[in-house]
């Protein structure tokens, strides 16, 4: 058995006749379907979802030490390396820690791409290989072909509006600027306004060329990483903390005009 039977054993089956089975409970809609699967999936992962972002929380606090650091050591690479690593010891972090839980998760994306996109399939050749993943339950088999309308869309094909692809972008610029790391290393913060555009735009270009089915499985995947990262963290870096002197000017503004209110 080569690897690729072993991926359709253990992953693309399971998750296609998941969301078939999905589907028939939920009125023939397979745009549900999705939508109850990426949430079933995110409620699995919680627990290293929760890991990834207290990981990442913990990170951003030792920021300031780390480019304390880099400003010291910065003619000598190593002693930085070495110095870094003692300050990672020290307070029981490692930056594999904020990495593992992701590429954990990735194979479970993976896979629930996958699926959607094979029951998707919209040649005879698609629908050949759906067949060598279907169960041989009696509720499969009366399920299919499932419907691809969905809302105003046609899971299948691109969103002929643009709203999915302007959704897609924007919750992924909200959950990319939650996470972003706050720095005062000015290389550190142009590499952050890279990733803050470049992965919304890069997921809205491509949304604009892969089915709906996906793109609703990206939207809705962003919002639930948004509401948990809320939960977590806050806003993040979407609403940056004040500074203690913007603090003391509020406190001064307040006590000068009655009226005034403090804004985050």
């Amino acid at each position: 058995m080569g690897i690729g039977d072993i991926w359709n054993l253990v992953a693309l089956q399971p998750m296609t006749n998941v969301l078939i089975v999905l589907s028939h409970y939920l009125f023939s809609n397979f745009g549900l379907a999705i939508i109850a699967l990426t949430i079933i999936v995110n409620g699995l992962m919680l627990p290293l979802t929760l890991k990834q972002i207290r990981a990442t929380k913990a990170m951003q606090g030792l920021q300031p030490k780390l480019t304390e650091l880099q400003k010291k050591y910065v003619k000598d690479r190593q002693k930085l390396a070495q110095e870094q690593m003692k300050l990672y010891k020290e307070s029981g972090l490692s930056p594999a820690g904020c990495l593992v839980p992701l590429v954990i998760q990735m194979p479970i994306w993976i896979a629930l791409y996958q699926s959607i996109m094979r029951l998707l399939a919209v040649t005879p050749e698609d629908f050949l290989v759906l067949s060598q993943s279907l169960y041989s339950w009696p509720l499969v088999y009366s399920t299919l072909p499932l419907g691809g309308k969905f809302l105003w869309l046609n899971l299948a094909s691109a969103d002929p509006y643009l709203l999915l692809p302007i959704l897609v972008g924007g919750t992924m610029w909200v959950q990319q600027k939650m996470v972003t790391l706050i720095t005062v290393d000015p290389k550190q913060q142009a590499q952050n306004r890279l990733m803050l555009w470049m992965m919304p735009l890069m997921f809205g270009f491509f949304t604009l060329q892969f089915s709906s089915g996906l793109a609703l499985f990206w939207v809705t995947s962003s919002v639930i990483r948004i509401v948990i990262q809320y939960f977590v963290t806050g806003w993040g870096g979407l609403i940056p903390e004040r500074t203690g002197k913007q603090a003391a000017q509020d406190k001064k503004r307040k006590q000068q005009w009655p009226g005034f209110k403090k804004h985050p």
